[in-house]
């Protein structure tokens, strides 16, 4: 039987890999599925978390607005985001609306929904309008390598050097060391990477941007761990062997993607 850190690796090497390859060789809208179907297993996951047994309805609309957003980012381009977020919001409450039967009804499952499709849709779109900037494909990566050396260093500072806890009551595996460590790592292969592939780039500017990129990468997965322990769960799912569910592996890019998008259109340019 293979360990927990076994399998994580195994599983890490064939996702990155699947993804690596999707990145570089495949086209604009094949990207677009991945966003797709990743928005889709995300928001299965947090539907299961937050709402549980039950409400159809708002599980359907999740899904929906998690194939809709993306496609249409992709085919409308960044002038289009928040005019289909809005409209996605403006019809959940529609639909809960029409659904309303008696006096029994409870609008929180509005707010679960909302915060569903903003938090994932919305935040993983950021990928389309990344890659649709000039060297997109290498801004991609710059995201990838910030959140997977900061996880990697974080994983093994924190297991070998970690003592003082850093959020018991949310996540209480993880130590200031790890964080210290997940800071360091992504902010050090940041500014590896950005010296060969963006050397027109001043080493302030991508210090800069991967040190406060590293630190919101690790409140991303702390957000994650704030909804599974208010509901009571440790991992989004099993989907990922020694990683959890994809919820888990999508905390912290989720933050970090429009972060970089936007850090890399206004500050940057």
């Amino acid at each position: 039987m293979l360990s927990t850190l076994a399998k994580r690796w195994l599983t890490g090497v064939i996702l990155a890999s699947t993804i690596f390859g999707i990145i570089l060789y495949a086209s604009s809208f094949a990207l677009t599925v991945l966003i797709m179907i990743a928005a889709v297993g995300g928001i299965w996951e947090y539907n299961n978390i937050v709402l549980g047994k039950g409400f159809l309805q708002e599980k359907v609309e999740g899904t929906f607005f998690a194939v809709l957003i993306p496609l249409v980012v992709f085919l409308g381009g960044s002038q289009y985001l928040l005019p289909v977020l809005a409209f996605c919001i403006v019809l959940t409450f529609i639909l809960f609306l029409s659904s309303v039967k008696d006096a029994s009804f409870d609008v929180t499952t509005v707010a679960k929904v909302v915060l569903g499709i903003m938090y994932i849709p919305f935040l993983l779109s950021h990928f389309i309008l990344l890659r649709d900037l000039e060297r997109g494909i290498s801004w991609i990566m710059f995201v990838l390598v910030m959140a997977f050396a900061g996880d990697i260093t974080a994983l093994y500072v924190g297991k070998y050097l970690g003592k003082h806890k850093l959020s018991p009551i949310i996540s209480p595996a993880k130590t200031v060391e790890g964080t210290i460590g997940l800071i360091l790592g992504s902010t050090v292969a940041c500014l590896l990477y950005s010296h060969f592939v963006f050397p027109e780039i001043s080493l302030v500017k991508t210090g800069i941007l991967a040190l406060i990129g590293g630190i919101i990468g690790q409140l991303g997965d702390l957000s994650e761990s704030a909804i599974k322990r208010n509901y009571g769960f440790k991992d989004a799912s099993s989907l990922l062997p020694g990683h959890g569910g994809l919820l888990d592996r999508l905390d912290c890019i989720l933050f970090i993607v429009p972060y970089v998008y936007y850090y890399r259109i206004y500050v940057i340019d």
